[in-house]
């Protein structure tokens, strides 16, 4: 006997149909899907009820089941993801508070008109070497000869309202021409002459006027006294790469206040920009890379963020590429703008040298003992290094000399000579320290002035 009181036959036979159940697979398939099956239950419960709350509630209701109460959440638990829904009203808000400050420009003027004429390029008959041969004969050959000219629209642009009063911020490529007329067509509907007031000298920024008082062909709007809408300008130094990028502009010379949507692609960009016809080249650095498409006819428009503000002036796209197009950052525009304001002009300092930066390469090229700074040098097409009378030939530097900072600050590949010489006005006095014949050394100059 045992402690159950159970005879020793009866203990054996359970034992053996255990022993017998444990080997039966059926048996641990039926457990293994009841198992199963409560653990799927369990979660697809609580998926409903993360999910679908209140139809949750109202099926256990209906089974006559106590509510569930879930359990509150922590605000700064949540996740920084914006609905699809906000960040569409977002792009729209943005869109549609800019584009009463966006204007296109057009531009006009008188082009020559050619016909076809035959004309005897012996001046008459009389003169003609083949009169004995053939008598009578009128030689004459066809000449494109200009009759006239006539006034037509010969491109477009976009730009962006700075002031109430009617100042405009664009591209210098789209207003450089000083023989054309300009006009500028705001999004009500109307158009106005418009005057160019400055170009910077070094940047692919213009600042032009809406003149109110004075149209100057028929059919422009004469509002003395109007006030415009200004864009709000926003801050470039904060820009990061992957944030929202909204373009503004007229397309294509045809399609104004396109917008169009990307990112920001890249920053601190160097490109050699130019126009179709090759009237207009210039280098531009820490440009804004963007795959918000920006064509033909969007430069000079505004680049926002998401919050309607401007961070870049739409001024190039890559040719042959797709969707990769470049916008200066505002930042470099704030100056050009406060400058026009109070003086009706754009100045820049002024040192007066070519250059190129210091790298693995030139410093192989050249035998130079250091790797960063600014190697004056000539330009590719025999430009002087040191331009005549400049503060740079005044102070004595040469071709080859290596100017290697500005006031303490050093020149490098990603901090150039002409960004660190922006940062201040003509007339400043900075201390250059350079290495001239193998020496290194200290200069003191006075910045000169170069202005368009």
């Amino acid at each position: 006997m045992n402690m159950y009181n159970l005879p020793e036959s009866d203990i054996n036979e359970i034992k053996n149909k255990i022993i017998k159940a444990l080997k039966n697979k059926t048996f641990w398939g039926a457990l293994f899907l009841i198992i199963a099956g409560c653990i799927i239950g369990f979660y697809a419960g609580m998926a409903a009820l993360h999910y679908f709350p209140s139809q949750t509630q109202a099926f256990l209701q209906y089974f006559k089941m106590p509510e569930v109460k879930l359990p509150k959440t922590n605000p700064s638990a949540t996740s920084s993801y914006t609905s699809n829904v906000s960040y569409e009203q977002a792009i729209i808000d943005a869109a549609k508070n800019a584009s009463p400050s966006v204007v296109s420009i057009v531009i006009s003027k008188n082009i020559p008109v050619y016909e076809e004429q035959f004309v005897n390029p012996f001046g008459d008959n009389s003169s003609n070497p083949f009169g004995d041969l053939f008598p009578g004969f009128n030689f004459q050959i066809p000449q494109q000869v200009q009759n006239g000219t006539q006034y037509q629209e010969v491109g477009a642009g976009s730009g962006f309202i700075v002031s109430a009063d009617g100042l405009v911020l664009t591209n210098k490529h789209v207003v450089s021409d000083s023989k054309a007329d300009y006009t500028v067509f705001t999004n009500d509907g109307q158009k106005y002459p418009a005057k160019v007031l400055a170009l910077d000298p070094v940047q692919d920024l213009a600042v032009i006027k809406i003149q109110l008082d004075s149209p100057a062909q028929a059919g422009l709007t004469a509002q003395a006294g109007k006030k415009f809408q200004p864009v709000i300008l926003g801050d470039s130094s904060g820009i990061q790469i992957g944030q929202t990028a909204i373009a503004i502009g007229n397309a294509l010379g045809q399609f104004s206040n396109t917008v169009s949507v990307g990112v920001v692609s890249g920053l601190k960009r160097t490109i050699s920009a130019s126009d179709q016809v090759g009237s207009f080249s210039e280098t531009l650095e820490n440009i804004i890379q963007t795959d918000a498409a920006i064509n033909a006819g969007n430069s000079g428009g505004p680049l926002l963020n998401l919050k309607g503000e401007v961070i870049g002036i739409d001024t190039a796209m890559a040719e042959g590429a797709q969707d990769i197009g470049f916008a200066i950052p505002i930042n470099m525009a704030k100056k050009d703008i406060d400058q026009v304001k109070k003086t009706s002009k754009i100045v820049y300092p002024f040192l007066g040298v070519r250059y190129a930066l210091v790298n693995d390469q030139v410093k192989r090229k050249y035998n130079l003992s250091v790797d960063y700074g600014a190697l004056v040098l000539k330009g590719d097409k025999g430009e002087p290094a040191v331009t005549a009378g400049s503060v740079a030939e005044k102070a004595g530097i040469k071709e080859k000399d290596v100017i290697l900072e500005i006031n303490g600050e050093k020149i490098t590949a990603s901090n150039s000579m002409s960004t660190i010489i922006q940062k201040y006005n003509a007339g400043d006095k900075i201390t250059l320290h350079i290495l001239k014949n193998g020496k290194e050394q200290d200069i003191d100059v006075t910045l000169g002035e170069r202005s368009s």
